[in-house]
């Protein structure tokens, strides 16, 4: 005989972020109308997850635009994550100092899954 009750935790919501397909060239013309979509979709779920994989090969147009769209997904209170950037790009935005997230990898100042910060004892609490 069976109760009925499904299996799991009831209370969880099993949320996904919305995928936002990206497909270079992006011309300075459609930045505004992508930033657009970005800040609406960011205000609705807070992550807005850029596959960025046909943006083809990485350059500073590709940096303009990933930190346009990150500032527009700021402005609806929520923030980017990359999907499949190629190391290229990763270096890049590295080097000009843009710290998008990438979707998969704790943020930066975050402690990596499973990762706990121990107190050693003897230690002052402040």
């Amino acid at each position: 005989m069976s109760c009925g009750r499904p299996r799991g935790l009831p209370d969880v919501d099993p949320r996904t972020d919305p995928v936002f397909v990206l497909r270079g060239p992006v011309t300075r013309d459609e930045v505004a109308g992508l930033s657009d979509v970005v800040r609406g979709l960011a205000a609705r779920s807070g992550v807005v997850v850029c596959d960025v994989a046909g943006l083809g090969p990485p350059g500073l147009a590709q940096v303009d635009l990933l930190a346009r769209l990150e500032l527009a997904a700021r402005r609806g209170g929520g923030r980017i994550a990359l999907r499949n950037p190629a190391p290229a790009l990763r270096a890049l935005l590295g080097l000009v100092g843009l710290g998008i997230q990438v979707e998969g990898e704790a943020e930066q100042g975050e402690p990596a899954g499973g990762v706990e910060e121990a107190v050693e004892t003897g230690d002052a609490a402040s």
